[in-house]
């Protein structure tokens, strides 16, 4: 279905409303604002009525691809089905009614959830504090940061430099020049993991932390961490640890078990929370106990006041590195993963893991018999496969592959990255689809390398099937135009 701009639907003298004479003075717009701000002709909307408006936006919301539709396979994005209870309790009125300025007193439900998210949250990463301020995972590696750099501060020591391993989200060197760290990238090996050899190398006294993901972005677990984690403290540098994909260690393993100094949670992902868009997110951060003086301020705490259990936001932190947000984070979404972690248990959030283990290894299975591995088996939440076979072979990118997926109904997975994958597919089923939705993604997948062999012209020129055709990307990204027609 194609749908018309709403401006070609639009006809002169045509309206959804007409507003009643009004029972108030009238005061000319010109009396009250400037000329200079008036315009000099009226605003060039479209006229149509409200049956008309609703229709259009109903019938474009319908082209829209949204998880409750079907999957998406975005690695490392971990964007899985979002329970709807969730949005039920970061509905209710106690919560969309408050105000974070209202006295404290007031507010004790909402500071009770916080509290016991944070002892939740520290918990499943074995750290021994929790910030949720950070409104996004970005966010979160550069409140991570700047605790270690207010770590190193007293100690008198020049250390300058943080390492990256060449795997990592591209957030995680960005984050770390907002701080004014230079970044060192650190190599990996043949297995697709850290090269314990290129660390030690590049470990120098001037390191002040080194930035890991773990499981990396291949879907593989770091196999040598409690090496990676004696060598970097013996350096009297930290680990910090992305936690992007936590989806793969809860309830398994915890990342203050294998040393991690800090870590960041994004609970947009592992926890729950609709994802997309632009947001809303929230990463918050663990420490380990020696940086918990240096946590973003406020910091709720539990305290008995008359024999009565209460909770206070507490400023007096002098060595806190600060606030890195207004109030205390993105509170909707900190319900949504309150609920999701009460609704799971324990027992629940270790499923969690267990399933999105089994989802990406039953589907890698699948997709080998088409599709290069370039880094060897098994691994955990996340694959990467490249799609050097089809570009060598037909001259066929990963690009159009991603393109023809659009025609079989699914979105594609993440192209492209990591970039130590030539042409790369990098999937991540998650926990919540079933066997026959990944049957179906996995079919498309594997039509679509057949397709490359026997007709490779129809995967070049996808998408045939949906309402825009393939877009000049380049150019869109460069000359963006979001004016109205006659603008």
């Amino acid at each position: 279905m194609k749908e018309t701009l709403i401006f070609d639907l639009s006809r002169e003298g045509r309206r959804g409303t007409r507003l009643g004479s009004p029972d108030v003075p009238v005061t000319p717009a010109g009396q009250i604002i400037p000329e200079r701000y008036l315009r000099s002709k009226p605003a060039d909307l479209p006229e149509l009525p409200e049956s008309e408006v609703v229709r259009h936006f109903v019938r474009l919301s319908n082209l829209n691809y949204h998880v409750d539709k079907n999957m998406y396979p975005l690695g490392s994005c971990t964007m899985k089905y979002n329970p709807k209870i969730n949005d039920y309790t970061s509905g209710l009125d106690g919560f969309t009614a408050i105000h974070p300025l209202q006295p404290q007193k007031t507010a004790q439900g909402s500071l009770k959830l916080m509290y016991e998210l944070s002892e939740m949250l520290c918990e499943i990463a074995g750290m021994a504090a929790v910030t949720l301020q950070p409104a996004a995972g970005a966010h979160g590696e550069l409140t991570g940061i700047l605790l270690i750099k207010k770590y190193h501060e007293p100690l008198g020591e020049k250390r300058d430099k943080l390492l990256v391993v060449d795997s990592a989200h591209g957030t995680n060197p960005a984050s770390a020049a907002i701080a004014n760290y230079e970044i060192v990238s650190v190599n990996s090996n043949a297995e697709g993991r850290t090269d314990i050899e290129d660390l030690k190398v590049k470990l120098t006294p001037d390191v002040a932390a080194l930035m890991l993901t773990n499981p990396n972005t291949l879907g593989l677990f770091e196999k040598e961490i409690l090496t990676i984690e004696k060598l970097v403290h013996e350096n009297g540098s930290l680990l910090y640890m992305d936690g992007a994909n936590m989806n793969a260690l809860m309830g398994i393993t915890r990342p203050g078990d294998m040393g991690f100094d800090i870590v960041h949670y994004n609970l947009h992902k592992t926890f729950s929370a609709p994802h997309g868009g632009g947001g809303p997110g929230s990463g918050p951060v663990g420490v380990c106990e020696k940086l918990v003086p240096f946590l973003p301020v406020p910091v709720i705490e539990k305290t008995e006041e008359n024999g009565r259990t209460c909770y206070t936001m507490n400023m007096n932190k002098p060595e806190s590195i600060g606030r890195m947000m207004n109030f205390y984070g993105n509170f909707g979404v900190l319900v949504r993963a309150y609920t999701y972690i009460r609704m799971l248990g324990a027992d629940g959030a270790r499923r969690v893991s267990e399933n999105a283990i089994v989802n990406a290894n039953y589907l890698l299975s699948r997709l080998l018999k088409k599709f290069d591995l370039p880094y060897p088996k098994p691994v955990m939440h996340e694959f990467c496969l490249s799609g050097d076979r089809q570009k060598k072979q037909h001259n066929v990118r990963t690009l159009d592959i991603a393109k023809r997926l659009l025609d079989y109904g699914f979105h594609a997975p993440t192209i492209y990255f990591p970039l130590i994958v030539s042409e790369a597919l990098m999937v991540e089923p998650t926990e919540t689809e079933t066997r026959e939705t990944l049957d179906a993604f996995a079919d498309a997948l594997l039509k679509i390398a057949d397709e490359a062999e026997n007709n490779p012209e129809l995967v070049l020129n996808a998408p045939v099937k949906t309402p825009v055709k393939r877009l000049d990307e380049a150019l869109a990204s460069r000359k963006l135009n979001v004016c109205c027609p006659g603008c």
